[in-house]
């Protein structure tokens, strides 16, 4: 059951101990005795009515241990007078680390992690063997017994938020003996470290959401590398219903298909008034399908871009039989379907790189770009968790990647054409495949916000309503590297096809929004508006904050669901914030429980 509920914000705040030879997390009431001569101490007040105890190096809450046997390689920094980075250092320089922090046990905790290359999702649980490897938000609270009321108890939720530190990008993960640790890793075997000091942002506070609002506003001032959504410009389509072509068509998108879709949706009363041209318009080329033999699964993503310019379903046609149906060029297409139909924004489909398989080395349209062909390497931590189609692949076919010193002058060529044909925006996807080709290039994190500042320069330059939709980017690499991006996909596809995925789809998107709402606006990607799931769906939608749009094929619409979401003028009803799990559906499992869920 999605039910939506009112949040009041409570004080809070987080003091660090440093006594001698001992690392000690402390959260207490009162205040507590500075020694001038330490920096890693200070005073300051919790305001919290479960008083933390502080003995033989064990923090507990309640009587309950948050955190324990800290190592003596663990740094603590202060940063505000309610937070702090964590860190260690090592007597070995290498481009990866894992570092101990201490024993977590008997607590309630929620972990966003990478469950593949690009997406999050969340897992909850008691103890630090519960926190899954690629852990990018760790959000804590001590229990006491098993009639604990978290609503009721004022017991501090404390969050843990791995961070980019120079060249090195940083995430959380739990082992067998249930300590917490972090992983630092540059994503290139020639830029190593001995130490990384300030890895891990810890902040403590009385209430979840405010806690993470206030830590990103901490973040945001102190790296100045990505903003804050309410600070970002809104694009227009967001108050817009659409239609994306994916799931009507897939990589099949042709222009009458578009035109029948758009008709059928305006006819029940429901018009499309921003449409998504995806996967399908570019002009590409494929090594590994050949005509003729069978279709080998995944081998679309060994295609490459050969020009920025659409593909022949597109393009100007002689075949006096099809000209009803084709238009002159992709320009007199979208002008003729705005006119038609009443569209305010049409955005097409495009990789990072271009297309899954990058661009095509040597080919007249993309060789002045310089494309070398890179065969992508995972990390431990991405192949410790699930594998993925779409990664195995680009594995083995490799990827044609731009040259960084080209990459804004690509941009530029490409979203100057869009313009020059009447689109209004464009949903850039695969974003995360950056941090497996970074050996050679400085590393992951320096690629990452090389590409993402000719992104977004680009952007600003061509399309002034800031009309990008990031997809696929979900690593805190693009994440702390968002400055002006205002729209990221906050979960794994949209499957239509598997019953299974419904439940988690919705979740996934909520519990990220936890943390991706701080930064943007979560997209929570298209549905089928005549499905099983369809009503579920909607009304997640309903209460997200986002976007609203389906991937519907043309003729197949529930118009009764529909109606409930778009006024008859194609305008929504979004609300104001992004829509979040309750505040009593924190530590919860929303898949497996079998009880009501509120967003």
């Amino acid at each position: 059951m999605l039910q939506t509920t009112v949040f009041s914000p409570s004080p809070g705040a987080l003091q660090l101990n440093h006594n001698h030879n001992r690392r000690i997390f402390s959260w207490g009431r009162g205040s507590v005795g500075v020694n001038s001569s330490t920096s890693n101490t200070w005073r300051q007040s919790l305001f919290v009515s479960a008083k933390p105890v502080l003995e033989d190096g064990v923090l507990s809450v309640n009587g309950k241990e948050v955190l324990t046997k800290v190592p003596e390689n663990v740094v603590v920094t202060p940063l505000t007078n309610s937070s702090a980075f964590v860190g260690a250092t090592s007597e070995t320089a290498t481009s990866r680390h894992v570092f101990k922090l201490g024993v977590i046990r008997d607590v309630r905790l929620l972990s966003l992690f990478r469950f593949k290359l690009w997406w999050m999702i969340p897992r909850v649980g008691n103890m630090g063997s519960d926190i899954p490897v690629e852990t990018q938000m760790l959000l804590l609270q001590a229990k006491e017994g098993p009639d604990f009321d978290a609503l009721k108890e004022a017991t501090p939720y404390i969050l843990f938020l791995p961070v980019p530190e120079g060249e090195f990008r940083s995430s959380l993960q739990g082992n067998s003996s249930n300590e917490l640790e972090f992983c630092v890793e540059s994503g290139d075997p020639a830029i190593v470290t001995s130490q990384s000091p300030k890895a891990v942002f810890v902040n403590c506070g009385n209430h979840p959401f405010d806690l993470l609002k206030e830590s990103m506003k901490i973040l945001e001032k102190h790296f100045g590398t990505f903003s804050l959504r309410e600070s970002k410009q809104m694009p227009g389509m967001l108050d817009w219903f659409g239609w994306c072509t994916w799931d009507a068509f897939y990589q099949g998108v042709n222009p009458q298909g578009i035109r029948e879709g758009l008709k059928s949706l305006s006819q029940g009363g429901t018009p499309a008034k921003f449409l998504i041209i995806d996967d399908g318009w570019q002009d590409t080329s494929n090594e590994f399908q050949i005509e003729g033999e069978p279709f080998v699964e995944g081998s679309q993503f060994g295609g490459r871009l050969n020009s920025i310019q659409e593909n022949n379903k597109f393009r100007r046609t002689t075949n006096k039989e099809a000209e009803s149906e084709t238009p002159s060029g992709l320009k007199e297409f979208v002008s003729e379907i705005k006119g038609n139909f009443g569209l305010k924004y049409v955005y097409v489909w495009h990789a990072l790189l271009g297309y899954w398989g990058g661009l095509l080395p040597n080919a007249f349209g993309t060789k002045k770009y310089n494309p070398k062909l890179r065969y992508p390497v995972q990390s431990p931590g991405n192949l410790a968790n699930m594998r993925d189609l779409a990664m195995d692949c680009m594995e083995k076919y490799g990827v044609g990647a731009i040259d960084p010193a080209k990459v804004y002058q690509f941009y530029d060529d490409l979203h100057a054409y869009l313009v020059s044909q009447d689109v209004d925006g464009v949903k850039v996807d695969v974003q995360n495949i950056l941090e497996t080709i970074s050996t050679g290039l400085g590393g992951r994190v320096s690629l990452t916000r090389q590409f993402q500042q000719a992104l977004e320069k680009s952007i600003a330059t061509h399309f002034q309503d800031n009309s990008i939709i990031c997809c696929m980017g979900q690593s805190t690499d693009s994440i702390y590297h968002s400055k002006k991006s205002a729209i990221t996909r906050a979960s794994d596809d949209y499957y239509p096809e598997n019953p299974t995925t419904q439940t988690l789809h919705v979740a996934a998107v909520a519990f990220n929004s936890i943390f991706l709402g701080e930064v943007v606006v979560p997209d929570w990607d298209m549905f089928y508006s005549r499905h099983d799931a369809a009503e579920f769906h909607a009304a997640a939608r309903a209460v997200g904050g986002c976007g609203v749009y389906v991937s519907d094929k043309p003729g197949q619409h529930d118009f009764e669901i529909l109606k409930r979401l778009v006024l008859p003028d194609g305008s929504i009803l979004r609300a104001r914030y992004p829509g979040r799990p309750s505040r009593d559906c924190l530590f919860v499992d929303p898949v497996m429980d079998g009880k009501r869920y509120g967003i």
